[in-house]
Order: structure tokens, then sequence, then C-alpha cells
């Protein structure tokens, strides 16, 4: 069993033990194996090993990455960085989720591209809870609009909410952003029941998915974990 395999048996039976503990199935968490700055060669190690969902940062380094295995194996493609909308088309020949809509000229952007290509990409809206300078996301005032506009276009389907609060070393710390996440989504559906069709919650990294999935998550985004620290070259 290779390193990257032995990382895999060991979040999923984290993931299992948190599930369990919140009295939930393991089965409704989705790992998302997020390779950004990983070869190839290591994305077929995970593959190998079971793993079938993969998550990446930057269309550009998704590219090439997204075409490998496209002719080798089916493997789900989720987009979870930041998307800027002069990139949407190509986000959606390649992605078949993406997590990161936090404006509706945005989805209007990727629903019109899905028109155009023929296919459907499933999004969530991305929203701000930790209000840092740095994260993107639609704030708390601005998500009821973007829901109702967003679940109204054809071509996407609108299927949750993500959020990425602030990084503390205690993890328990940002319990309160993935209680919030999941508060909002209850609430948004209660007033516009189906308006988040799968209800999915996108939060909880290598660090603190444990407590996001106590919290809710059905989709964790874990990289470092499962691939190793990660070594970042020139921009």
């Amino acid at each position: 069993m290779t390193e990257i395999a032995r990382n895999l048996e060991e979040i999923h039976e984290r993931i299992a033990g948190a599930a369990v503990s919140a009295g939930r199935s393991p089965e409704s968490v989705k790992l998302i194996a997020v390779c950004k700055t990983f070869p190839i060669d290591a994305i077929a190690e995970a593959v190998s090993a079971g793993q079938s969902c993969f998550g990446e940062n930057r269309i550009q380094e998704a590219e090439p990455k997204i075409s490998h295995f496209r002719s080798r194996q089916p493997l789900e493609w989720h987009l979870v960085g930041h998307l800027q909308s002069n990139k949407a088309r190509k986000a959606c020949e390649l992605f078949d989720f993406v997590h990161s809509v936090d404006s509706t000229r945005l989805a209007e952007r990727i629903s019109q591209a899905c028109l155009e290509l023929g296919r459907q990409v499933s999004v969530l809206i991305q929203v701000d809870l930790g209000h840092e300078e740095t994260k993107f996301g639609a704030n708390q005032a601005q998500v009821r609009n973007v829901v109702e506009t967003v679940s109204k276009l054809k071509g996407i389907r609108l299927n949750g909410l993500m959020t990425i609060p602030p990084f503390f070393e205690n993890p328990e710390q940002a319990r309160p952003c993935f209680s919030q996440l999941r508060e909002l989504l209850e609430t948004l559906e209660s007033e516009q029941p189906g308006c988040l069709g799968q209800r999915q919650l996108s939060m909880g990294m290598s660090h603190d998915f444990e407590i996001a999935i106590r919290e809710g998550a059905t989709m964790v985004r874990i990289g470092t974990s499962i691939f190793g620290a990660r070594t970042y070259g020139p921009p």
C-alpha cells in the first residue's frame, strides 16, 4: 500500500467516525481529494486506491490533469478555488461541480456557457462568513438574492452552499462558521423549498473537517492530509 493509499484509508476512517458521532451515515459525506500542485502520478495513486472525486483550484493547472484522465477512466472534478467570470466557459468544459459561485453575474456566465456547450454543471454559492480580505464569497446579506436568482438559471444546478473559514490553530474555533452555514441553508430551504437542490454543504479541510462533519458538512475538501505538504513554485 502506498503512502497516499494509507492516508486515504485513515481519512475515510476519520470521516466515518465523525459522521457516526453526529448520528449520520459515513456515506452522507463526500471526500474531495484536492490535488492542486500535485502531479498526475500522485492523482493516479489515489485513483488506484479507489478515490474518484478530485478538486482543483486553478483552471490552468487543472486542464492537463483532467484531460489526462478523461480518456482513461471517469472521474468527478470539482473547482474549489475562485473563478473569474472570463474563465467560466473553460470551467464548464472541464468541471462537473463549481463550489465558488459568489455573484449572480458569475452564475449567469456559467449558465450561458453551459447552454452553449450543451451540458449542465452543479454549482454551490460560496458564502463569506470569515470576512477576510483574501477570501471571496457573497456576504450573508446578499445570499438570499443570489440564491433566488441562481436557482432559476438554466444550464446549471444550484445544489448548496460552501464556505472557507479563517484558519485557526484550534479547529474548534471554526465551528461557528460551519454552524452558521448549516443554519443559513436550513433558513433558505424553509423560505424557498427546493432552492438548494441536493442541499450540499461544502466545508472543512485537512485540519478541521471532523468539526465540519459534526456541523453538517456533506462535502469535505482535503489535500495535505492525503497528498502531503505542498511545495509552491513561482506564480
